[in-house]
């Protein structure tokens, strides 16, 4: 009764409305940059909170099939615009990296990106994201067909680890928001293989 109540209120919300809120934040950590509220080292600041928003919407995005099998409230039709404001949030965290914190210097990009693990994974994590980006229309799943668009769309649990772990191993020193991120994917990946097994069973 409950989740029928909260998907009746739902039902009316436009799409747009999900991409408007998923922008407040920014304008937020705009308002912060421009008032001196980031502290001491703001470029840090606003690279890391933009890694941080897009590891919370990716978690949202794994989060809403678990939500509607186990209490029936119904968010699938957010989920593409829950996914593409992760990956808006990722390109900005990549640009914020690569223009303000490094100034493209291409050989210590380059040479960070190759040894340092954090920001291998984040780097692989990115790009598995682009086709997930690129095929989220209605005409790209026409094109591939449901079947195959669902297997390539499975690379967002690949994404939602390697961003969870390039989350942990930039902080060194285990503090419990990373580790409370991974949980929070593993526990969601959990989910989805043990309601598979239940159903192959």
């Amino acid at each position: 009764m409950i989740a029928q109540r909260i998907n009746g209120v739902l039902r009316p919300v436009p799409t747009g409305f999900v991409y408007a809120a998923g922008l407040v934040p920014l304008a937020l950590l705009v308002w912060q940059a421009a008032t001196g509220g980031l502290g001491v080292d703001p470029v840090k600041a606003i690279e890391h909170r933009l890694g941080e928003l897009a590891l919370q919407f990716l978690v949202g995005v794994l989060a809403i099939s678990p939500l509607r099998w186990w209490t029936g409230v119904n968010l699938i039709r957010f989920r593409r615009a829950i996914g593409l404001l992760s990956f808006f949030y990722v390109c900005l965290h990549l640009s914020v990296w690569l223009a303000l914190d490094l100034q493209f210097r291409w050989a210590e990009i380059g040479a960070d990106i190759a040894k340092r693990p954090y920001i291998t994974l984040g780097m692989l994590a990115f790009v598995a994201m682009i086709p997930l980006a690129v095929t989220s229309t209605n005409g790209a799943i026409r094109r591939m067909g449901a079947s195959a668009w669902t297997r390539l769309h499975r690379l967002t649990y690949l994404v939602a680890v390697l961003g969870a772990l390039h989350f942990l191993l930039l902080v060194k020193a285990w503090p419990p928001e990373p580790i409370i991120y991974l949980g929070c994917v593993l526990f969601l990946l959990g989910l989805r293989a043990f309601r598979a097994l239940r159903r192959g069973g």
